[in-house]
């Protein structure tokens, strides 16, 4: 297993701007970063490939949020930008397995962290 463990979640107002944090352990081939809203299912938000660094992300955060990585550091952030009061709840990070790097499977992930806690105000 890989530990992953988030950090950087912070409350600010709608408009603000927040960047997590996703530290490993070890390398792994792919991470994912994860929104679950009170009482929601847990959402995919973005993934990137560790070594190439190709991203996805879901429609809700295009053009909102960036997901970056450095591979020798094991490290990967989410920049979120233009917060929402629907972006509030806990953001996980976790890897992804095999070969693709996708947000439409979350059952593609595993060793998720423990989450970090964003609330937006309006």
């Amino acid at each position: 297993q890989v530990q992953l463990m988030e950090s950087g979640g912070d409350s600010v107002q709608a408009g603000g701007s927040l960047r997590l944090t996703c530290s490993a352990s070890r390398y792994t081939y792919c991470v994912g970063w994860f929104h679950q809203a009170p009482g929601k299912e847990r959402e995919a938000v973005a993934s990137i490939y560790m070594s190439g660094g190709l991203t996805v992300y879901a429609d809700s955060v295009k053009g909102r949020f960036t997901i970056s990585r450095n591979s020798a550091q094991n490290t990967v952030w989410l920049q979120m930008d233009s917060l929402k009061p629907e972006d509030s709840g806990i953001y996980y990070c976790a890897r992804g397995r095999g070969l693709r790097c996708s947000i439409a499977e979350i059952g593609d992930y595993e060793d998720w962290g423990q989450g970090t806690q964003v609330t937006v105000s309006s």
